[in-house]
């Protein structure tokens, strides 16, 4: 199975000082690398990753750790989804950020689930074709 992985989940993995290998997220993501899925990550999420790095080292760190994760493509049609999913989640009352509406839309143009801690996505997940992985995969 093909999985995008959120930047939530990223930061839990690599930004963080220590990581806590008990947090549900933290083993989701373990468990999704053991059972061989494919992880993807997609533009706006490693932009994300990279922003606010202190140093051009830890830039350069990061990017060469997020290296071998292939991106997820993003086209014009993409973005329309975003817009369409935004508006039709407002009608709801849901609200988000644009590049959460973009991540969500990437992810169901391209049939992968995310793996996400924000629970932005949750909301967006409950209005929308959006589909998440469950934060703890089943043992």
């Amino acid at each position: 199975m093909n999985i995008v992985i959120d930047t939530s989940v990223w930061s839990l993995v690599l930004r963080r000082d220590r990581v806590d290998e008990r947090q549900e997220h933290v083993r989701t993501f373990r468990a999704c690398i053991e059972a061989g899925h494919g992880l993807f990550l997609l533009g706006p999420i490693l932009q994300e990753l990279l922003d606010g790095l202190r140093s051009p080292k830890q830039f350069a760190r990061l990017l060469s750790v997020l290296e071998p994760f292939p991106l997820a493509p993003l086209g014009g049609e993409t973005y329309i989804l975003a817009a369409r999913m935004c508006n039709d989640c407002r009608k709801k009352g849901i609200q988000a950020g644009q590049t959460d509406f973009l991540i969500a839309a990437a992810c169901v143009e391209s049939g992968y689930p995310l793996l996400t801690a924000d629970q932005d996505f949750h909301r967006i997940a409950a209005c929308t074709e959006l589909v998440l992985v469950p934060s703890v995969l089943q043992e």
